[in-house]
């Protein structure tokens, strides 16, 4: 889409001595193709789905399940009913990783199922909004728990948070395309610290329940909301706190042995996501009533300020951590999103390149930092929260359903791990139900804009894309060989 560019190429002789040094280098390191290297290993894929999920969301959303569902009751279930339904639903992605191993998620396996089309709207809705907005939210999260300390009685001004945020993706952008060993060492630290802190909640609430802290969770379903989109936006919001149960699937090429490693990293990590967030959530109730915990501005605050005082600033302080981690981890798959659809052509090229000496997508990286960053200035979290869950489900409905289609299209296909299709249907069937209830129940523009976007793409492909007109290529050309010399990039070479 982008006309010629600088490859690596080959250091010139100069005599016999240096070409003697250059053999003794080589013969010492041997050089990398400049490919995404197999640097992710079990530890590092578990870390990143876990530290993905458990971000912002534990600290939030119980507040805003427990106000649509109802009840003490409903609310557990529904928090249980989501963890099964991730766990589902990355059995079926652990499917079609290990048989389609390109990076890219969801955009591979439509490409492979629906054609070029479906994948590029999927591409063009996710890299332009989805992936950037969800790193938003999280960082904004982020930034909100880290200054509210230093605000006691009030709320931070917003150009604070807004300017924390913003360097929190300057950091966590510049650690993903400094090395990927890095990052995913960034991500270990930053999972082992929140595990601490729902460790110490969980242990907490399960002392308080020995002690008869029980009055709370009594008449549990006393008030349960009897509503079709009330239900589904409690679904919303609780899924919203899994959400990054597909995350390795963005970095399958980066895999150390994926067809052993991706299932058994999905089987490890997202249950016990699962066990936390419903252990975590009892730990709530057993101290506050179903008014206050819809009344606190950080339900995990309140409850460190009741449980662990003097020691209650720990809390925040994980809280930080924990979104700091999530953020990490949603730009480190963010990013390959639009390098894989930057190398088929869906999006410009120079997002398809790496980095000469760090083998990194750092073009893709950026990119999705610069639009996060965009993101940030008229950030609503609430509203940006239901934006990203009724389009990602859309294409989670479409992904899953690509298992089923292609069960009967391609066959040939190996298939290391085939979950029963009952299950892929369920997630189908779940998807139109999440997508449409609150559409249903409390239509807004939201939605309609929503859509508008998403086919919008189309008036981009067509020409760009679909015809290549030569003047865009023309245009994009110089553009890209100036880029690839500042950035110090090329196109992927195949490796031998």
């Amino acid at each position: 889409m982008d006309g010629d560019s600088i490859s690596k190429g080959k250091e010139p002789h100069n005599g016999s001595a240096s070409c003697s040094v250059a053999a003794q280098n080589k013969a010492k390191k041997p050089e990398k193709a400049t490919v995404l290297q197999n640097d992710v290993g079990l530890l590092s894929g578990v870390c990143l789905i876990v530290g993905t999920m458990i971000g912002s969301g534990i600290f939030i959303s119980p507040k805003a399940v427990l106000l649509y569902s109802g009840a003490v009751g409903p609310c557990l279930l529904i928090w249980a009913a989501c963890g099964v339904l991730a766990s589902l639903g990355a059995l079926c992605y652990a499917e079609l990783g290990t048989m389609i191993t390109k990076s890219g998620g969801e955009y591979s396996y439509l490409m492979e199922a629906f054609g070029p089309i479906v994948a590029y709207l999927y591409s063009w809705a996710s890299i332009m909004v989805l992936k950037p907005s969800s790193f938003a939210i999280i960082t904004l999260s982020f930034a909100e728990y880290a200054t509210t300390p230093f605000y006691s009685g009030c709320t931070p001004p917003v150009i604070v948070t807004k300017c924390l945020a913003t360097v929190a993706i300057v950091i966590i952008v510049t650690v993903n395309c400094l090395s990927v060993k890095l990052a995913s060492y960034v991500q270990n630290f930053f999972t082992a610290a929140k595990l601490f802190i729902i460790f110490a909640i969980v242990v907490a609430g399960i002392v308080l329940l020995t002690q008869g802290n029980t009055e709370n969770l009594s008449n549990a379903f006393n008030g349960t909301s009897s509503s079709f989109g009330a239900i589904g936006l409690a679904f919303y919001n609780g899924l919203w706190a899994y959400d990054g149960w597909h995350q390795l699937n963005y970095i399958t090429e980066e895999l150390k042995d994926p067809y052993r490693n991706m299932p058994l990293a999905i089987i490890i990590a997202i249950p016990l996501v699962s066990v936390c967030y419903v252990l975590v959530n009892i730990a709530y109730f057993t101290v506050m009533t179903t008014s206050e915990v819809l009344l606190s501005p950080a339900v995990a605050v309140t409850f460190g300020d009741r449980v662990f005082y003097p020691l209650s600033w720990i809390v925040p302080l994980f809280v930080v951590f924990s979104t700091f981690g999530a953020a990490n981890g949603s730009c480190f798959a963010g990013g390959r999103l639009a390098y894989v659809s930057g190398r088929q052509g869906h999006m410009v090229k120079i997002l398809s390149y790496i980095s000469l000496k760090r083998y990194t997508p750092s073009p893709a990286l950026i990119f999705n930092g610069v639009l996060s960053f965009f993101y940030i200035i008229p950030a609503d979290i609430n509203g940006l929260i239901n934006y990203f869950s009724f389009a990602v489900w859309v294409f989670y409905g479409l992904t899953t359903l690509s298992l089923i289609v292609m069960r009967f299209t391609r066959k040939e296909l190996d298939r290391p791990v085939k979950v029963p299709i009952v299950i892929a249907g369920l997630i189908v069937i779940m998807s139109c139900y999440l997508v449409l209830a609150p559409v249903i129940e409390n239509p807004e523009l939201e939605y309609l804009y929503c859509a508008i976007f998403i086919f919008s793409g189309l008036l981009l492909y067509y020409p760009f894309v679909h015809l290549k007109v030569s003047w865009a290529q023309r245009i994009m050309r110089p553009i890209t060989m100036h880029l690839q010399l500042l950035m110090e990039v090329v196109p992927p070479e195949k490796a031998e």
